[in-house]
């Protein structure tokens, strides 16, 4: 049997990479440059948001394993991923 909290993160991970699909598919269909931009610009918001889910529904699910010292740890490496990706 399944652990919930993993098929959480995976249903989230496959949900991801269907938009991601998706999103393709619009570019090739619209067939234009600057909406194939908007297209890829609105999965700017969508990664990290995915990311920022998945993380905290694995954090939750391990909760109990870890103590306040490691969290802090996890969170710091969760804030520079999010430093890294998003700063231009």
């Amino acid at each position: 049997m399944l652990n919930k909290i993993v098929l959480t993160m995976a249903s989230l991970r496959l949900t991801s990479g269907t938009i991601e699909i998706c999103a393709a598919l619009l570019m090739l269909r619209l067939n234009q440059i600057d909406k194939a931009l908007v297209v890829n610009s609105s999965l700017a918001l969508v990664g990290p948001i995915i990311l920022i889910t998945t993380t905290t529904v694995g954090l939750v699910g391990m909760s109990d394993k870890l103590s306040p010292s490691k969290f802090l740890w996890v969170g710091a490496g969760v804030i520079c991923l999010m430093i890294g990706i998003l700063k231009k």
